[in-house]
């Protein structure tokens, strides 16, 4: 089990900015791919963002690319999603997941931290 904690959802306007962070309490963490996840009310949970263990392959949704940054920092056992020009649109709750590797699916999922962008 790896736990996961989230932070840095909250209430911004159209137009801003906000910075998740995912925090992971095992040393190997380095080891995991890491997602971004997102779940709007009424909705399915969906796909944002990911990046692989080392950090070099880093994937988005259309809707994400170019808005959205995804980034780890394997010292601090930390990812991160930077998230700039919000619509409310992206109102959802955020989780992160973690990816064993050779792991066909994500293993590991945060509790979720809520965004909510108002118009």
């Amino acid at each position: 089990q790896v736990p996961l904690v989230e932070s840095g959802g909250g209430l911004v306007q159209a137009g801003g900015s906000l910075r998740l962070s995912c925090a992971a309490s095992d040393r190997t963490f380095s080891l995991y791919a890491m997602g971004w996840f997102r779940q709007a009310p009424g909705k399915e949970r969906e796909f944002v963002a990911s990046v692989s263990w080392s950090g070099g392959v880093i994937d988005y949704t259309d809707d994400a690319k170019g808005r959205f940054t995804i980034s780890r920092d394997n010292a601090k056992n930390t990812v991160y999603l930077q998230m700039n020009s919000l619509r409310p649109e992206d109102t959802a709750v955020y989780f992160c997941a973690a990816k064993r590797r050779g792991s066909g699916k994500y293993d590991y999922w945060g509790q979720g931290t809520q965004v909510t962008v108002s118009s």
